[in-house]
Parts: structure tokens; C-alpha cells; sequence
């Protein structure tokens, strides 16, 4: 894989342009939504999420994914 890497940090794509074909690709991207936070909402999720060393997005999915589980188990 190095050997990849290396082949194409020092070469051009247009040194090859020659044998390349057009494909057709299908991207199926899973809808995402926008929920608006309070400021001071975010700003302690952020802090969490540095402390924890993940992203904000990933934190809020798995609080709501955990919240979500408890309520279906009947724990409010």
C-alpha cells in the first residue's frame, strides 16, 4: 500500500489519463438532519465530546441512542 502511495505522490493523474474510462457511480448517503441546540446547550456538549476525544456529532447520537434504548425498556 505504501508502494501506492508513493507512485502517486510523486505522478500525475493526467500521466494516465489515457486509460481511464467513465463510469457510473450510485451513492445512496443516509439523510442526515439539522436540530437547532441552545448556545450553552452546545457548548457543554462540545466540552464533553473534547474530553471523551470524539466528535460532537457522535456524542449527541449516542446520548440519544442510549436515551431512546432506556425509554423503550420503560426507564424514563
Amino acid at each position: 500500500m505504501e508502494d501506492v502511495a508513493q507512485y502517486w505522490d510523486d505522478h500525475s493523474l493526467a500521466d494516465h489519463w489515457d486509460d481511464t474510462r467513465e463510469v457510473e457511480v450510485d451513492v445512496r448517503a443516509r439523510r442526515r438532519y439539522r436540530v437547532s441546540l441552545d448556545p450553552d446547550v452546545f457548548g457543554a456538549i462540545r466540552a464533553q465530546a473534547r474530553q471523551r476525544g470524539v466528535a460532537v456529532e457522535t456524542l449527541i447520537n449516542l446520548w440519544l441512542k442510549e436515551r431512546l434504548e432506556a425509554l423503550a425498556e420503560g426507564h424514563p
